[in-house]
């Protein structure tokens, strides 16, 4: 099992693996998106991970870009590429695809978006 030295890591990419994400692409969007990271010889400051489902099925195919928490729509290969040559090379966002961004305290989404609200989750009763 390899254990990799994070210690020049700037970002960490989520990248769904579930089974609706693999449907819509996941596999090709997963291997898009570390292939682009090597291309821009970006090896040293990124670092990816596959995940199980992330809950956000109906936006399939998700990823998560950290620190700054933004979850991302990601419909085609072509924008995966994007999101690493814009949001991890060049820190801009790409707007039109953003589910969440998180502000410090929450996670927040877009006023103008296409991805689905989602259910909330349920409320535990305080004694």
């Amino acid at each position: 099992m390899t254990t990799w030295n994070l210690s020049e890591t700037k970002h960490h990419v989520l990248i769904c693996n579930g089974s609706s994400c693999m449907r819509k692409g996941g596999e090709e969007v997963t291997q898009v998106i570390r292939e682009e990271i090597t291309n821009l010889d970006l090896d040293t400051t990124i670092h990816t991970t596959r995940t199980r489902c992330n809950g956000r099925c109906k936006d399939a195919c998700v990823v998560i870009v950290y620190p700054e928490g933004v979850w991302y729509k990601v419909a085609t290969p072509e924008l995966a590429r994007e999101i690493v040559q814009n949001q991890l090379a060049g820190e801009k966002m790409i707007e039109e695809s953003v589910i969440y961004t998180y502000d410090r305290q929450r996670f927040v989404a877009p006023e103008n978006t296409d991805s689905v609200i989602g259910i909330s989750k349920p409320q535990k009763n305080r004694v």
